[in-house]
């Protein structure tokens, strides 16, 4: 079960056996495992420490690679660092590289340094209102000059009310909610926004500035349905908005070099519609996911290419947005230089090249997975996904940037 991802049937099976054998440090090692796959890093730390106390030297080698992945995303760097490095010590080179040991060395190492020398004066706060539930919340997208948002959730009421049998959690639907003038904060949250939301995977990316055209990330792999309603894998579809003022039924780009079987999602265009930048998996045996681009060509799409490897690397480029201008082009990334997890990067169009990826420090940036960074310059705020701890659990949050001092880094 925990090796197909099934961490919460797993979690159940591990804590029956700790119940049958309170003494065998292998149940809590296993129950640190998958709350850490599960994001509720205190747990898992609190379990891999029970686990250490009680396996003594008969314990995995891989506990110290635990112990140092929970301090990592708890902060704790000089922690970290310590059980990373006796990670490196009593693991093979092999089995250490194919955990990235070294590189989250030195992820932590970056985050240290990144936090003694920030003096940006930009902090983060929680989006308020009723956007952020206990569920994951991520991917906000800006409409109607900053009157309403749309983003994703994979909370209860989701359309259909499925669960993805692969992670256990349910399936995402696109919800819209409306700023509230006299509370100050976002109200109003619904995801009954015309036929945008299926029984899948159901993700808005973007939205023209006139409103009436839409990009979005569907994917009903998971579900038994007809193969006319189907995708072949996760795909990116276009969709208009009608008469009524709702959305109309989202349509999948026949474009071979955009849609393959493979992941395709994430879509962010320029303002003028002409040029899109999107993720895929296509090349997962060479890279984990990289972000491509693609020009309109007459009314339909031309060839998709990928962004050069100094843009991409060998790790997850992800959650791209590009400048209404079509200049900067902000991205995360866990292959480039960061403070743990996916960093927040923006690297500049120069026309004929682009220039070097700059990570945007520890004002922005956490030890955790930051991601679908949206920057809007005309309201002088930033948007970003990044986890919430509370106690022993986390969820995905979105949170906000007063960017009224911010200038866009370009070396």
């Amino acid at each position: 079960m925990f090796s197909e991802g099934k961490l919460k049937d797993a979690l159940i099976k591990f804590r029956q056996a700790s119940v049958k054998d309170p003494n065998n440090w292998k149940a809590p090692y296993w129950i640190g495992q998958c709350h850490y796959g599960l994001n509720n890093y205190g747990y898992a730390l609190k379990y891999a420490n029970i686990a250490t106390k009680q396996g003594g030297e008969k314990i995995d080698d891989e506990i110290h690679f635990l112990l140092g992945a929970c301090h990592h995303r708890l902060g704790n760097l000089d922690s970290a660092l310590t059980n990373y490095n006796k990670a490196i010590e009593t693991l093979s080179k092999r089995r250490a590289s194919e955990l990235v040991i070294p590189h989250l060395v030195e992820q932590v190492e970056y985050a240290k340094n990144a936090l003694a020398n920030n003096s940006d004066n930009i902090r983060r706060k929680r989006i308020q209102g009723r956007v952020n539930s206990g569920y994951d919340d991520y991917n906000l997208v800006m409409a109607e000059g900053g009157k309403s948002l749309y983003f994703t959730s994979r909370r209860s009421n989701t359309i259909g009310g499925g669960m993805n049998p692969d992670d256990q959690r349910f399936f995402e639907d696109t919800y819209k909610s409306t700023f509230d003038a006299e509370m100050q904060d976002w109200d109003n949250v619904t995801n009954e926004i015309g036929k945008i939301n299926s029984d899948g995977f159901d993700a808005l990316n973007y939205i023209s500035p006139d409103g009436l055209y839409a990009v979005m990330t569907l994917n009903t792999t998971a579900l038994d349905i007809k193969a006319s309603k189907s995708t072949k894998g996760s795909d990116i579809c276009e969709v208009k908005m009608s008469n009524k003022g709702t959305w109309n039924t989202p349509k999948i780009i026949k474009n071979k070099s955009i849609n393959t079987s493979y992941f395709e999602g994430s879509a962010t265009l320029t303002a003028d519609g002409n040029t899109m930048y999107f993720v895929t998996d296509r090349k997962g045996d060479k890279s984990s996911t990289d972000i491509y681009m693609v020009e309109k060509v007459g009314k339909g799409w031309g060839d998709a290419k990928p962004l050069p490897m100094t843009i991409n690397t060998k790790g997850r480029e992800t959650t791209p947005f590009i400048s209404p201008d079509g200049r900067f082009l902000f991205f995360s990334s866990d292959g480039h230089d960061g403070m743990g997890g996916l960093d927040i990067y923006v690297v500049e169009n120069q026309g004929a090249e682009w220039g070097t990826p700059i990570n945007l420090g520890a004002a922005i940036n956490t030890v955790n997975n930051d991601s679908h960074f949206v920057y809007i310059k005309e309201m002088k705020k930033a948007f970003v996904a990044g986890y919430e701890i509370v106690g022993n659990k986390s969820s995905l949050d979105i949170y906000e940037f007063d960017m009224s001092n911010f200038t866009i880094p370009t070396e």
